[in-house]
């Protein structure tokens, strides 16, 4: 019985942590870029569900004029700059990477975590608004208000099958897109052209609007200026940006593209982000006029039949209840699909840095995992927010502006050498996206709160696990050069053919004792003599071992080059890492499987203390070399009869 359940629970943990995403950049099916678009489209033109109903509500019948800034907004400042994050980054890492290797360091590690913050706060928020939404039209079609449904216990469950189906294993996602998208847009686009028909037949409603508009504010420039002041209400308009940039290495570019230069690839993703861009202008300014114009003002309150599904309203109202229910199926289908195009984002940004980082568990770059905790997530915000659309606008807003004020930020740095002109343009871009960040976020602090709490969840749980993994082994692979091979070849006393890789693992006659040392320091002798007296062995065959320390905020070095040096009468091996007690043990284990024995080091003591060593060793990649030294090679090598020996004085 119990054997069973082991193997139960054996084949539960396989099918668990199946797929570890070690996939390599640019890999995979490559697709057209209008197909592609369908993609990100799912995630920018699904907001048309809930974006005219918003916007009313914030800039009641100044709503369309509203919406023309947030479009020039659109057209003049985040096209422009996510086609040059496009062009920067041709792999899709976006402007967090641009601003990780800009910043560089610990600090450039800071600003990812903080964004992979707010990246959070948009895709969970995505999945939630979206889902709460789609459960909205659910709701509110008229063959199913008799059913009394809870909006709250529909999104939960729309939320269940989005898990379900990426545990499940997510295939086709383009194809389902295109799908999607194209009768999604073509039937907004059958709701735009009746209703302005009607508008323009009858014309009492546009009256109406003159009349409304005038008595609230008297001139022009008075419209516009409190237009301006609007925007940052209007922002949730701008999302699908970052997830344009992030499909880039789904884009189809030219036979002659290359991995450094994938010229085809940038051209198409340029040709992607403007299309959507345009396509979502012209809807966005036409749903908010009908919307506006045809809509009555209570009916966008809460409670109203048009809160959260303005077109779905119009939709019933002026062709009917089939159509509106075809309206509403599909506004619900591309709804919970933005959803899973924002889980998508997700599952691909956490895996991409905080491992990398020693930030997250190892289980963080397998999928499934991942997804029952983001389904965790989605749970608890949507029960915070009891699935209101309208509550969660603030947090989304929040995520999305930041962003992509991040995006603008990183092309100012990144060209800043460039032109005068430019460089005035950039800058100005950059400070009205942090004017529509900051004026969101004093005037619906919320959404910070929201943020807030995802980022400083990230930062304790990529503390803690960095702690934790600190005693990884995390080098994979060690190579030595030529010169390296002689100085270990002639401390073991064999001839040149015994270092081959056919006699791997063979014990040789001689041992190999290193001696740690700093670099810089020539004082070989004195080093010689201390720990030649101190340990009572003899000088003949020891090797110095120099480390050379390099980005400390790295976690991982995939291969450790060792080379070989000869400093007058000694021998010196010396590398460059980031963490100086991980290269010591990969080379002591690699050169004790090399030659079939067990290798020494002689290490000493550092004064000091200890607690605030293994801090600097954790963040800094030094400290306490020998006891963190032997920790990693006892948690690597279980046998004590095969471990390398550590000897500290």
């Amino acid at each position: 019985m119990d054997d069973s359940r082991q193997e139960a629970l054996n084949s539960a943990r396989k099918w668990l942590f199946k797929g570890l995403s070690k996939k390599d950049e640019g890999e995979g099916t490559k697709a057209p870029w209008w197909s592609v678009m369908c993609l990100t489209g799912v995630d920018y033109f699904s907001t048309l569900g809930y974006q005219p109903g918003i916007a009313f509500l914030a800039a009641s019948y100044l709503s369309p004029m509203a919406t023309v800034v947030l479009v020039f907004f659109t057209l003049f400042a985040a096209l422009p700059i996510y086609r040059r994050v496009a062009q920067v980054s041709p792999r899709g890492q976006g402007s967090v990477a641009m601003l990780e290797h800009l910043l560089g360091g610990w600090r450039g590690k800071a600003a990812v975590l903080v964004l992979i913050g707010f990246a959070a706060t948009d895709f969970i928020i995505t999945i939630t608004l979206s889902a709460a939404d789609a459960a909205k039209h659910v709701v509110e079609n008229p063959f199913m208000r008799g059913f009394s449904l809870s909006p709250l216990i529909v999104t939960d469950v729309l939320l269940l099958i989005l898990a379900a189906i990426f545990l499940l294993g997510f295939k086709e996602a383009i194809g389902v897109a295109i799908v999607l998208v194209g009768t999604y847009l073509l039937l907004n686009l059958v709701v735009v052209c009746v209703c302005a028909q009607d508008i323009l037949h009858n014309q009492q409603p546009i009256t109406d609007w003159f009349g409304r508009l005038s008595r609230q504010y008297p001139s022009m420039p008075q419209m516009v200026f409190v237009s301006l002041l609007l925007f940052p209400k209007l922002a949730l308009g701008l999302s699908g940006f970052e997830t344009g940039v992030a499909v880039m290495p789904l884009v189809q570019g030219d036979p002659t593209d290359t991995q450094k230069e994938p010229t085809g690839r940038i051209r198409n993703t340029k040709t992607l982000l403007t299309t959507a861009a345009i396509i979502m202008s012209c809807f966005l300014i036409a749903t908010s006029l009908i919307t506006t114009l045809l809509i009555p003002e209570k009916e966008f309150q809460d409670g109203g039949q048009a809160n959260g599904r303005a077109l779905a309203y119009l939709a019933h109202h002026y062709l009917g209840d089939i159509f509106g229910t075809f309206y509403d199926v599909s506004t619900i289908a591309i709804l919970w699909f933005a959803g899973a195009s924002a889980m998508a984002g997700l599952i691909n940004l956490v895996p991409r840095y905080l491992p990398r980082y020693g930030m997250a568990p190892d289980w963080a770059r397998a999928m499934r995992p991942l997804v029952l905790v983001l389904f965790i997530v989605s749970i608890a915000v949507t029960q915070y927010f009891k699935a209101d659309v309208d509550a969660q606008g603030a947090a989304y807003a929040t995520g999305v502006l930041v962003l992509m004020t991040s995006a603008a930020i990183a092309v100012t740095l990144h060209d800043w050498k460039s032109s005068v002109g430019k460089r005035v343009v950039l800058c100005l871009i950059s400070v009205l996206f942090v004017y529509t960040t900051l004026a969101n976020i004093i005037e619906r602090p919320e959404g910070l709160h929201i943020a807030s709490f995802f980022i400083w969840a990230i930062i304790i749980v990529s503390f803690i696990s960095r702690l934790r993994r600190s005693t990884e082994l995390r080098i994979k692979n060690v190579v030595v050069d030529e010169e390296a091979e002689e100085i270990i070849r002639e401390a073991m006393g064999v001839g040149a053919e015994s270092l081959s890789t056919a006699n791997l693992g063979q014990k040789m006659p001689g041992t190999i004792r290193l001696v740690a040392h700093h670099p810089g320091n020539l004082k070989y002798a004195e080093k010689l003599a201390e720990i030649t007296h101190k340990h009572n062995i003899s000088k003949e065959g020891i090797i110095f071992i120099e480390v050379i320390l390099d980005d400390a905020s790295e976690f991982v070095d995939d291969v450790l080059e060792v080379k070989g040096e000869r400093r007058g009468e000694y021998c010196v091996l010396t590398c460059t890492t980031v963490a100086v007690p991980n290269a010591l043990s990969a080379i002591l284990l690699y050169l004790r499987d090399l030659t079939g024995k067990r290798p020494h080091i002689y290490l000493g003591w550092t004064e000091g203390a200890p607690l605030l060593y293994v801090l600097k060793f954790v963040f800094l990649g030094e400290g306490e070399t020998a006891s963190i030294t032997r920790e990693i090679l006892r948690m690597a090598e279980k046998d004590e009869n095969v471990r390398p020996c550590v000897h500290v004085a």
